[in-house]
Order: C-alpha cells, then structure tokens, then sequence
C-alpha cells in the first residue's frame, strides 16, 4: 500500500505549475521574438544632428539589429508550441532547447549590448562617413533592447521550472494520437447494440465509432 505522504501523480502538486509556467513562457518568448527583430542599438537623433547626418539617412545607418536575438526568440518560441504536443523525454528535451535559445538571447544582447557597443559605433561611423568622430558619439540601449532583455531572462527561467517540473505534468491522452492500425482498432469495438449508453459515450470519447 503507497505511503499516504507520497503524493500520486494526479495529486502531485507539480501538476498544478503547468499552466502557469507554459504562459510565462509563452508570453515572454513572444515578447522576445518581438523584440528581437528591432533595433537594439542607436546613436541619438542629437549627436546625429550636430553631425549634420540627422536628414540624410543618418537615422537607419545609426541603427542596429541583432539578427540572431530574433532568431533565437522564434526557436524558444515554437518550443514552447511544440512542448504543449508533447509527453516523455521528448517534452523535456524541447524544454532544455527552450531554455538554451532563451540564453542565447541574453548572451547575445548582453555582448551585443554590452560588449561590443564600441565596435558597433564604430561600424556605424564608418557608413556615415565620419570614421574619425567614432570616440565623440556614444550608442544607447533602445527600449527593444531591454524588452529582449527582460523577455529573454524570463523565458530562460520558465525554461529550466519546465526541465524540472515537465516530468510531473499532465500530458495529451493518447486518444489524439494518429491511430496505429484501422482494422485492429475496430476490432475490439463490440457492435453498437451490445454497449450501454455509458459504454457508447465511453467508445466515442476514446475516438472509436462504435456504429462502424
């Protein structure tokens, strides 16, 4: 007989974080993804225009992307429509992929961000034409920056609650699965007038159509 204090997997209460966890990952993945396929990166509008490249498409040189941000937001993202699908190893393996794409979006803009913000002034000066005014303009972190940021943090710590929790959480009843064999399946369904009404709705819950 099982110890009273252990808890069964339908009263684990583990079971109960995976709402909760699926939205903010969801949610911050999303914000992510968003964010990451917007400028990071920008000189000022004011250094631009006491440079006089403000009205000459100094605007869009003076910005940067982080191409791999975005990218890497999108990955984390489908894990988590992925992870919904999924049971077993499987769904914690989607769930580390989850969490190593989110990091990645924070090492990205941390070195992006961070890092190399003089390597970017640099690059930026160079297409405007001032290569020697690199040292007198200084970059700034756009709101998308940080939105990437946050998000990126977030998702990254739902990513590693769902390695730890995925093996207690509810998963999709093999009912929606593709079915393996058509005539082994209708075999075992007993004709429709031998059911009772309990065992009918039983039959169709379960997929099966006991008038076949």
């Amino acid at each position: 007989m099982p110890d009273a204090a252990t808890p069964t997997p339908d009263t684990d209460p583990r079971r109960r974080t995976f709402a909760p966890v699926v939205l903010v990952g969801l949610a911050a993945s999303v914000l992510t993804a968003i964010a990451g396929h917007r400028a990071m990166l920008r000189i000022p509008e004011s250094a631009l225009e006491d440079i006089g490249m403000a009205s000459y498409g100094g605007t869009d040189a003076a910005a940067s992307e982080f191409p791999l941000a975005g990218a890497l937001g999108l990955v984390a993202l489908a894990c988590w429509g992925v992870l919904l699908v999924t049971r077993g190893r499987l769904r914690r393996l989607v769930a580390v992929l989850a969490t190593l794409s989110a990091a990645g979006v924070v090492a990205v803009a941390v070195v992006g961000g961070f890092l190399q913000a003089d390597d970017y002034i640099s690059d930026a000066t160079r297409q405007l034409g001032y290569i020697g005014l690199s040292g007198d303009l200084g970059a700034v972190r756009t709101g998308w920056f940080w939105a990437a940021l946050f998000g990126s943090a977030v998702a990254t710590a739902a990513g590693a609650a769902a390695v730890r929790l995925a093996p207690a959480w509810p998963e999709m009843g093999s009912r929606y699965d593709a079915p393996a064999a058509g005539g082994a399946a209708t075999a075992t369904v007993a004709p429709a007038e031998e059911l009772s009404s309990t065992e009918l709705w039983k039959s169709l819950d379960e997929g099966d159509d006991p008038t076949a």
